[in-house]
């Protein structure tokens, strides 16, 4: 009688051992279905390399218009392209103070942002290049842009150069910017109509990218990716890393309010690894439209030298909304 009580007794310590592990698998599953991958794209409009302007670089998103320039070897000439994304219509735009196709004073043209300031339309780009030329602000009519600002980034009293630049909000006085160099972000404003001036940058917050999953596992050579421009939604940051032909996306919570290192949200990813362009494919800039696709421009080779396939481009299936 005692063989079999406890008999009954480990029978019971078993099954309650095993619907304790189904539950605990049950709630595990709807976090694992909650992550959301995108590794596919659709190709909108390739970009020409005018004024042998042959290196897309910054990228910008409107609500009709998404926006890229390109740069020649020596950064003496950039060009930006105008791209409806209802079509892929693209247009190279005109430097309305010189009547040419390019200008010669946005350097590397790594990042641009576009805002309305009374009721006029402004493209901000950084230059990667540090002192009075740092920050360069055009406004733009149609598909003509004038150069009507420049400014100088400072950091603890120092000219910084910057890599990346969005505008996070703006109120009756000033515009809010974050500005990144490599993994590190800054925060820094600028009197809403001034069109010169310094913006002296804080301590912002740093990218944890080692941790970071794409598709549920970490990239074991992310030290090696390339970073490049980065987007803005929502307090949402998404930056782009690429190395050789594969590009990843990174997304960033809550930044507003981020401080020290922050980690990137393994819930949701993006990457593209091309076989047809196998000698680079390179996400140069990225960013949300109307609050839906996640838009971006590419450099594009099958081999070096082969130049001729820049693009404009959206993840598909994924929305922000």
């Amino acid at each position: 009688m005692k063989s079999m009580f406890t008999r009954r007794i480990r029978t019971i310590k078993h099954f309650t051992l095993f619907v304790v592990f189904l539950l605990c698998t049950a709630m595990l599953i709807p976090i694992t279905a909650n992550a959301a991958y995108y590794n596919t794209y659709t190709t909108v409009s390739t970009l020409n390399n005018a004024n042998n302007s042959y290196a897309a670089q910054g990228f910008a998103v409107g609500s009709t218009y998404v926006y890229s320039a390109k740069v020649n070897s020596d950064n003496t000439k950039a060009v930006i392209y105008r791209t409806k994304m209802s079509d892929g219509s693209t247009t190279l735009m005109t430097n309305g103070d010189k009547g040419t196709t390019y200008a010669t004073y946005l350097g590397h043209a790594n990042d641009l942002v576009l805002s309305t300031i009374g009721g006029n339309y402004y493209m901000f780009v950084v230059t990667m290049n540090s002192g009075s030329m740092s920050l360069v602000k055009l406004k733009y009519v149609g598909t003509k842009y004038y150069k009507v600002g420049n400014y100088t980034v400072k950091y603890k009293g120092l000219n910084k150069s910057m890599s990346g630049m969005k505008i996070t909000s703006k109120d009756a006085n000033n515009i809010y910017f974050l500005f990144k160099s490599g993994r590190t972000l800054y925060r820094g404003s600028l009197p809403l109509m001034a069109n010169s001036g310094t913006i002296n940058v804080t301590d912002g917050f740093n990218l944890n990218i080692e941790d970071a999953r794409v598709n549920g596992s970490t990239v074991s050579n992310i030290t090696s990716y390339a970073f490049q421009g980065f987007g803005y939604y929502n307090d949402t940051i998404y930056v782009p890393l690429t190395y050789k032909n594969v590009s990843i996306v990174l997304v960033y919570r809550n930044v507003s309010t981020a401080s020290g290192t922050i980690n990137a949200d393994n819930n949701l990813s993006f990457r593209v690894t091309s076989a047809a362009y196998p000698d680079l494919f390179e996400i140069e800039g990225i960013g949300i439209a109307n609050g839906d696709k996640l838009w971006f421009n590419t450099n594009r080779r099958t081999k070096p030298g082969d130049t001729a396939h820049d693009g404009v481009h959206y993840f598909n299936v994924f929305s922000a909304s």
